[in-house]
């Protein structure tokens, strides 16, 4: 099967000037490629690197070297080169092509939860009464109680603010979707439940 996603001999390292400019080499020659339809974990001890090559694939790192294309459909030739993209390149592969599931949400204060789940379908000009079904259908789902849809998500906890971040991811069709620890403070329960949904 054709990839999706082509990383090769990436590399970042990050110096703390602060600390008498000593340099972290982080990441060293990473190579991959993602098909369609597939699932790659990164496993790996706390702190070696998995969540900064998510956020290179998704542009908010540079990589020092090496190359990372996805498939984009607004380019001629049908791929993008992430490293050195113009960030109105980047912006429009976030639009489309390429998902990202933070360890954390991050959303406009005193904004409803079922409005934070519906803003993607909104964005790509879904009608506002199928994006309110499918957002309840996500919020009940991922067992987020109707009593909290109206609130707020900044006052839940953190397992609920977790499964109201990928309600909102499922909300549209993501060519590449990255989860960065999407199950990290969940009980066991809706543990289960996401990885349903993930699969």
């Amino acid at each position: 099967m054709n990839a999706i996603l082509k990383v090769s001999g990436i590399a970042k390292k990050f110096v703390l000037h602060q600390q008498r400019d000593t340099v972290l080499d982080v990441l060293k020659n990473v190579s991959f490629a993602l098909s369609p339809g597939e699932c790659l974990v990164l496993a790996g001890r706390s702190g070696s690197g998995k969540s900064t090559l998510l956020r290179m694939l998704y542009g908010n790192y540079l990589a020092q070297q090496g190359s990372i294309r996805i498939r984009h459909a607004d380019c001629a030739e049908g791929w993008l080169e992430l490293v050195g993209a113009s960030p109105r390149q980047i912006l429009a592969v976030r639009r489309h092509s390429l998902g990202y599931v933070s360890q954390f949400l991050r959303v406009i204060p005193r904004v409803s939860t079922l409005d934070v789940v519906m803003e993607p379908a909104l964005l790509r000009g879904h009608a506002k009464a199928t994006a309110t079904t499918k957002a309840k259908a996500l919020l009940s789902r991922l067992n987020i109680p109707e009593r909290l849809w109206s609130l707020a998500p900044g006052t839940f906890s953190g397992g609920e603010q977790q499964r109201v971040n990928i309600a909102r991811s499922f909300m549209v069709f993501w060519p590449v979707l990255l989860l960065d620890e999407p199950t990290a403070s969940l009980d066991e329960a809706n543990r289960q439940v996401v990885l349903a949904l993930i699969e």
